[in-house]
């Protein structure tokens, strides 16, 4: 019995998403949270920000994501920095986004249909703080529409447990390091994506009922 919980812990920490890691720093920055003119942004986290850009990239009305941290207290943070659970980062992604083709209120439905919100500081095989669930809001505007998103789930009886999503300002947001970005899409044969992220995204297309790209 030991001998199996071993084995089952040790695939667990196999295709956990911080068990892929590389060294390099390059693409740490700060990111401008002023869109451009006609543009919004929106942030968000929960779970490994490799599996939440690509759904993310997938609908339509979103012009881009970036992988990168936000909701901590160290700057330029790494990943091995946000992966030890000491700098209070979550991996996120920042959303870029056409407010003229997709509401704020929907991405909410993007992020509520993509993930398990119900986990604290988990999301599948990913265990620790930077790996919970977390609404960034930008103004009283998306706090409230985030808030009346959280009643009006756990009303309908959507999931069982309890809704344990944070709500937080989004004050900077850290661009993760370039190898981070599109990694789904670079790297589609890596253990990661094929056990974890792949199926997330083919599970979230199947739930969300509305047009994809």
């Amino acid at each position: 019995m030991k001998k199996s919980i071993f084995f089952v812990l040790l695939a667990t920490a196999v295709i956990a998403c911080n068990a892929q890691t590389k060294k390099s720093t390059a693409g740490i920055q700060k990111v401008n949270l002023y869109p451009q003119k006609g543009k919004a942004i929106a942030a968000f986290a929960e779970g490994c920000f490799w599996c939440s850009e690509k759904i993310f990239e997938s609908v339509a009305g979103i012009d881009s994501v970036v992988s990168g941290y936000a909701g901590g207290n160290k700057a330029n943070p790494t990943y091995e920095e946000v992966s030890s659970e000491t700098t209070g980062h979550a991996e996120s992604v920042l959303i870029y986004y056409n407010p003229q083709k997709i509401s704020y209120k929907e991405l909410l439905r993007v992020f509520f249909t993509s993930h398990d919100p119900t986990t604290k500081d988990r999301q599948g095989p990913d265990v620790g703080s930077s790996y919970r669930s977390v609404i960034f809001y930008r103004d009283a505007a998306e706090k409230a529409r985030a808030e009346f998103a959280i009643r009006e789930l756990s009303k309908s009886g959507q999931f069982r447990k309890p809704i344990v999503t944070e709500l937080l300002p989004l004050k900077e947001f850290w661009r993760a390091e370039e190898y981070h970005q599109d990694f789904a899409k670079k790297n589609p044969n890596q253990g990661y994506i094929k056990a974890v992220s792949n199926p997330r995204y083919e599970s979230f297309k199947k739930a969300y009922k509305s047009k994809n790209k």
